[in-house]
């Protein structure tokens, strides 16, 4: 009987992790195979692991993982991915604005020879209009540099067995899930949605998340910005080359000006360009830091399946 794994990241969702596993359970109440639903609790500072560890207890279709902090969202949804055990998988948010109905049409287009389904976003109600233009110039930005078109999608994704096993292989040290999964090819199909409003709580995503997603996404996918460094330092050579024989022209002719003003300006933008482009090359070196010092993603404190086999050691 075909396995389905239902994988969503949990971060202070006390209030609403019940009612996102009801409303999975009931839209899939008429799938004709088994359901595991994976809650990772990714360093909540409420009672989600809480209310997770209560929903393991009586629902065996439910397991919980724990993580030892807050790793971050991609982190904790590979944590989920490891340890699902299914034919099939579907990630989503646990705040209900991806709307679990949407699984029956994933799970269609995956028996239709699918094996990655993206759900991609036709409005995009909750968020501000800073956060919403940030959004599209960095998808625009993403996909230029990395050749990988991101734009209003989202990690809501169904992928196969196969593409799951492919994923992990890779053994990742700065998970981007929507990147990661987008770039291993296979038959991919889009299929649109409409968020729905939070069910409770405000969302946690800021303009300082997007600008840590934009400088990690892009930097782990792509080469170009280094590039861009080298063609913008070429082109401020031949400029200083043209102006310093200018200079010298107008020298030997008793026509040299002090030109004090346009040599501030040219300093300032040297300057400028100088900084960003150390900015960009020190984003680099953090990432093969992090690469070869080998910390492992995330690390997992507890997971409710040894709670219940081992009770007496929890």
């Amino acid at each position: 009987m075909t396995l389905l794994s239902v994988v969503a990241p949990v971060y202070n969702e006390s209030a609403g992790v019940e009612a996102f596993v009801a409303r999975v359970e009931e839209v899939l109440s008429a799938w004709d195979g088994e359901v595991e639903i994976i809650l990772i609790d990714d360093g909540s500072a409420d009672e989600s692991w809480a209310r997770i560890a209560e929903l393991a207890d009586r629902d065996p279709k439910v397991r919980g993982l724990k993580l030892s902090r807050n790793f971050g969202k991609d982190p904790a949804l590979y944590a989920g991915l490891e340890h699902a055990r299914g034919d099939v998988a579907v990630v989503l948010d646990s705040d209900l604005q991806h709307p679990p109905e949407l699984i029956t049409e994933m799970l269609a287009q995956w028996q239709a020879g699918a094996e990655i389904v993206i759900a991609r976003k036709r409005t995009r109600p909750d968020q501000s209009f800073v956060v919403r233009l940030g959004s599209n110039l960095w998808g625009r930005a993403f996909a230029q540099l990395s050749g990988i078109d991101v734009q209003n999608t989202t990690d809501f994704r169904l992928i196969s067995r196969r593409v799951r096993e492919k994923l992990l292989e890779q053994g990742v040290h700065r998970p981007f899930f929507r990147g990661d999964s987008s770039i291993l090819g296979f038959h991919t199909v889009m299929v649109e949605f409409d968020p729905a409003p939070r069910a409770t709580g405000r969302s946690s995503f800021r303009i300082g998340s997007l600008a840590r997603l934009a400088t990690r996404s892009i930097t782990t996918f792509s080469t170009k910005p280094l590039h861009l460094v080298s063609a913008a330092s070429l082109f401020l050579m031949i400029a200083a080359l043209v102006l310093g024989i200018q200079t010298l022209v107008q020298w030997f002719n008793g026509n040299a000006q002090t030109g004090f003003t346009t040599v501030i300006l040219l300093i300032l933008f040297v300057g400028s360009l100088l900084l960003f482009g150390l900015g960009v090359i020190g984003e680099y070196i953090a990432a093969i830091f992090e690469a070869v010092r080998g910390r492992a993603a995330y690390i997992i404190e507890t997971d409710t399946r040894e709670m219940q086999r081992d009770p007496e050691d929890h």
